[in-house]
């Protein structure tokens, strides 16, 4: 696995980055530094903030996940292990798998052969033994019978007990797995601690802070919280728009009593014509 750059979080890592900042954030009250949580932003917000800016936190711890991720891949391939031809490995674990698929086919098909079988007898048996004279095979086949009804319900006493075991042997696997995660040799275990060690301290955490300290940076805190009875100031008091009802203050109106529009015949006495 060849990477010339920072790799991006695999979806089979995303859980593990989730409970890691679902970790720091339950424990946010244990650090000063983060002592504001709840204050100003809620563990809630501080997660949503996380998970938007998940490929810049994780950028942080690039190196170590690059390590964590090449060792992984390494004992996967190993483990896989096709053979010289480049084939799938078809040797004991093959012939364990084609075993156990023999065993579940037997398992599942003697006990309705054994059944079918024991109805057929029992029916032709009873039904011989009936006839006045009955014929002398008519006991051998009521014994076959119930021989194979016997064997019927043998089989499904095994069949029961092996799905039994079955469930508890993945119940027990299913547990582990949860609670110990995929098993890895310890240098694949160090390097997925130290990735999760840098994820923490120099990724999620210098998160966290540079969050509290300033909320308003934040991609949640951008969106603006206006009041609905407040009217954004965009151009809206330019003196054209000023009402004259405003005072004293406001801009003098045109007159209509221009000389040009007076007539010689509204004057008074002394502007009567001569």
């Amino acid at each position: 696995m060849h990477m010339n750059s920072a790799p991006h979080l695999l979806t089979e890592d995303q859980p593990e980055y989730e409970r890691i900042l679902d970790d720091a954030l339950r424990h946010a009250h244990e650090r000063p530094d983060l002592a504001a949580v709840g204050e100003r932003l809620n563990p809630v917000q501080l997660r949503t903030m996380a998970m938007a800016a998940t490929a810049l936190i994780t950028a942080a711890a690039a190196t170590e996940y690059e390590h964590y991720v090449k060792a992984r891949e390494e004992i996967r391939a190993a483990a896989a292990g096709p053979d010289e031809d480049g084939e799938p490995d078809t040797g004991a674990h093959g012939a364990r798998q084609s075993g156990a698929g023999v065993g579940v086919v037997i398992t599942v098909l003697a006990p309705v052969l054994a059944g079918t079988a024991a109805v057929i007898f029992l029916l032709i048996g009873y039904i011989l033994k009936a006839l006045d004279p009955p014929p002398s095979f008519a006991r051998t086949m009521v014994g076959a019978g119930w021989f194979f009804a016997a064997a019927m319900a043998a089989a499904i006493l095994v069949a029961a007990v092996g799905l039994l075991v079955t469930a508890l042997r993945n119940g027990s696997t299913s547990v582990d797995a949860e609670e110990h995660g995929e098993e890895f040799p310890e240098d694949v275990a160090r390097a997925r601690e130290a990735w999760r060690h840098a994820l923490l301290e120099r990724g999620i955490l210098p998160f966290l802070r540079d969050a509290l300290a300033d909320p308003g940076a934040a991609p949640a805190a951008r969106i603006p919280h206006r009041s609905p009875n407040r009217i954004p100031k965009i151009g809206y008091s330019r003196p054209d728009f000023t009402s004259p009802d405003d005072g004293p203050a406001a801009a003098p109106r045109p007159t209509f009593t221009s000389p040009d529009f007076t007539s010689p015949d509204f004057g008074g006495p002394e502007h009567e014509p001569e």
